[in-house]
């Protein structure tokens, strides 16, 4: 296996990643892990447009068809030309270890493969597959540390030629430390407001991005997770009323999902109970939250946490193109997440 660090990965995509067919991209940041497979994908240089030459397949279309993987590989696209077989939520299926033990030892010459998989522990099936064969790149994602994230505003500010003050800098790290895709769509937030000012200031990180300070902001993201109804609706009049960016809201609601599907994985991964995974991944948790993050953890599969961290994102989405629709769509997001809870703890 070729494992290129965190800092390496682009001047690898620019110079080497032609020389590889296998890429296995793994990490607990499920957004930088999204991004980097996606970066990997326009360096094959497959039409991703066209549907002969592209196939998507979830880790399950493999575990039902366990040949599949292979068959897509070594088969022609309908009008000739190279093929990208992209698989997405892998973790350590025999199936998929069969099927990458074989390619790497036997590299495609027609295709390209893509694997997204979670945080791999080291010594796992998928990670030893990958040691065991130098056709094999893989590459670790893990969240973004203060010098990647400054990187991150760095290149969104100058595609927009605006330039930030270090306070104002220095404010916007301590409020983007969620995933990749989470803090990348921050900072464009933010670069879409200011885009017709030269020098972003502090106000104006607080004014986009704020940091929902606050107190009511863990007020509603507990309310929901308890699937308390009458607290979540007390805690988001707060929120309005304070005149809060309710956006910020779904946000810390959805980083919350997010997390919790990782300490899900981790559980079901390494066998263990919900207090024994706060003790890794849940260390930053405040004391007087962890009873409702390990209630939660019991009560929900990383399945379900996933589906909800979408719907939530796609209230963001809608949120961002429609400001009039902003407080609506939140409020029933949320509401719904609630009442989804309340089931899942009255049958606990």
């Amino acid at each position: 296996m070729v494992e290129i660090k965190s800092h390496e990965v682009d001047g690898f995509l620019q110079k080497q990643a032609k020389h590889y067919r296998i890429f296995i991209v793994y990490g607990p940041d499920k957004g930088l892990v999204a991004e980097r497979a996606k970066a990997i994908a326009e360096q094959t240089g497959v039409d991703q447009s066209d549907g002969f030459a592209l196939i998507r397949l979830d880790v399950a279309d493999i575990q039902n068809d366990p040949g599949r993987l292979l068959d897509e590989v070594n088969s022609y696209g309908l009008f000739g030309g190279e093929k990208l077989v992209w698989v997405r939520g892998a973790a350590n299926e025999k199936p998929l270890v069969d099927a990458l033990q074989y390619l790497g030892a036997n590299p495609p010459t027609g295709s390209h493969v893509i694997i997204e998989a979670g945080d791999l522990k080291k010594g796992s099936a998928l990670r030893k597959i990958g040691e065991a064969h130098r056709t094999v790149a893989s590459i670790a994602c893990y969240q973004d540390d203060a010098r990647a994230l400054s990187g991150l505003i760095d290149q969104e500010l100058a595609s927009a030629n605006l330039r930030i003050t270090p306070a104002a800098r220095e404010l916007l790290l301590n409020s983007i430390r969620g995933d990749r895709i989470a803090s990348r769509n921050e900072i464009r937030k933010l670069v879409l407001y200011c885009l017709h000012t030269e020098l972003i200031d502090e106000q104006d990180v607080i004014d986009i991005v704020g940091d929902a300070s606050g107190t009511s902001t863990d007020e509603v993201v507990d309310a929901v997770l308890n699937g308390d109804l009458d607290g979540f609706l007390h805690a988001i009049q707060k929120v309005i009323s304070s005149k809060t960016a309710i956006f910020l809201v779904l946000q810390s609601t959805m980083k919350q999902f997010h997390l919790l599907e990782n300490m899900r994985l981790e559980m079901d991964e390494r066998q263990q109970q919900a207090s024994q995974v706060m003790q890794t991944l849940g260390r930053g948790i405040h004391f007087r939250r962890k009873p409702v993050i390990e209630k939660t953890l019991r009560n929900w599969n990383s399945s379900d946490l996933a589906r909800e961290a979408s719907r939530l994102q796609a209230a963001i989405l809608v949120s961002r193109q429609r400001s009039s629709l902003e407080e609506n769509a939140a409020v029933q997001t949320l509401l719904a997440t609630t009442l989804q809870a309340a089931r899942r703890n009255k049958r606990a």
